[in-house]
């Protein structure tokens, strides 16, 4: 088998590769390990910066996102018994974001794909990336106890942290950036509508709580627990006593509770690795970079990249110059770092650390009050929120 991008990864980043080289008449084959099931009802992010949007709405893959979604012009900050809401468009000349599940950014761009797109062969398992110094790099993949090889002339790895696409960078070319936190979060789906029209991040001397939403009938929310949790520890009055807890104001607000549908805890960890190109081989998202879930950025981050692979190519196809595929790596780690700098912020300002002195946790309370109370910190705050421009 034969094409000229061979893309591991049926993850947003992978399917919206695909679509970027099929609308500017370039082929791929997308290689996914899971079936179309897994794929299509893998629980992750639901925020969608204002670059992830319009890139969905130029692909063709917006229509039901600007139907379903739920356009956020803002988040509410709690601490102290407080609240503070962060305007985004006042403060970033009209950029907001989008409530839009993962999940639902993958259905849409699996139909397109199966429509009107190359091959996306499910329960393809890529075993390695081959050749990758060559102009003729390569990816052995098992599909129906079969193994079979794919020839490109460039390999995309949106296969995750755990995939095969990093390893094949040698490692004494790979340099890693890692931090793991000590606290993860106990996230919960509930049957019941959002207690809040926007998300409200709440800083807590028990800890840090989020609420979010998928739906107008289905919130999210998160409770900041020991790394090493069990989900099944907590009941679910336990967890609604908890988050009533931590969103605490000293006005009328209160919490909605309905039924728990699922719960699980998430490891919170910062991780980058460079290169992020070697040869014709290219990583994009969680294959080159995680980010704590607290700024929101993951799934952006990864749009953000293959976005930045996908003008390369274009620009090699007309112009003969290798330069933008050139710098590929470069280019996509200054936009990554600014991510992990936010993220990081974002989450040390609100988290409770278990080691943190009395003076650390009045530093992190003088944080949110200096965005409460000036306008340029509360900028950097919404243009971080937002996106970093995908230039």
């Amino acid at each position: 088998m034969r094409t000229t991008v061979g893309i591991i990864g049926a993850g947003p980043a992978g399917l919206l590769l695909a679509r970027l080289l099929h609308n500017a008449g370039i082929d791929s084959v997308v290689l996914e390990s899971r079936d179309r099931a897994y794929v299509e009802q893998r629980q992750r992010a639901g925020i969608l910066e204002q670059g992830t949007v319009d890139a969905l709405r130029a692909a063709g893959a917006g229509e039901r996102m600007d139907r379903e979604g739920l356009r956020h012009d803002g988040i509410e900050l709690r601490f102290d018994r407080r609240r503070h809401r962060v305007d985004f468009p006042g403060l970033t000349g009209g950029r907001s974001v989008m409530v839009y599940a993962q999940t639902e950014v993958c259905k849409d761009l699996i139909a397109l794909q199966l429509k009107e797109g190359g091959p996306l062969l499910f329960e393809a398992e890529a075993l390695a990336v081959e050749g990758a110094e060559s102009d003729r790099p390569s990816v052995r993949f098992r599909r129906e106890g079969r193994e079979d090889v794919l020839e490109c002339e460039y390999v995309v790895g949106c296969d995750g942290f755990w995939g095969v696409a990093r390893k094949a960078i040698p490692a004494e070319l790979s340099r890693v950036f890692e931090r793991t936190y000590p606290f993860g979060w106990l996230g919960i789906l509930a049957d019941v509508p959002p207690s809040h029209d926007e998300l409200i991040y709440a800083r807590h001397e028990r800890g840090f709580a989020l609420l979010s939403m998928r739906s107008p009938s289905v919130s999210r929310l998160y409770l900041q627990v020991p790394a090493d949790t069990d989900a099944r520890s907590w009941t679910d009055e336990e967890i609604w006593d908890e988050l009533e807890r931590r969103f605490e104001t000293d006005d009328d607000w209160t919490l909605r509770r309905g039924p728990i549908t699922q719960k699980s805890v998430t490891p919170m960890r910062s991780f980058v690795h460079e290169p992020m190109r070697h040869g014709r081989l290219f990583l994009a998202g969680d294959a080159a970079h995680i980010v704590p879930p607290t700024g929101a950025k993951g799934l952006n981050l990864a749009v953000g990249d293959v976005i930045t692979f996908a003008r390369a190519l274009v620009h090699r196809r007309q112009t003969g110059s290798e330069e933008l595929l050139d710098a590929y790596s470069a280019h996509c780690l200054r936009r990554v770092w600014q991510a992990e700098r936010f993220s990081y912020d974002m989450t040390t300002m609100l988290h409770r650390d278990p080691d943190a002195t009395p003076f650390e946790e009045r530093l992190q309370l003088a944080r949110l009050d200096r965005i409460a109370s000036c306008r340029a910190a509360e900028t950097d705050l919404a243009e971080g929120y937002t996106g970093f421009p995908i230039d």
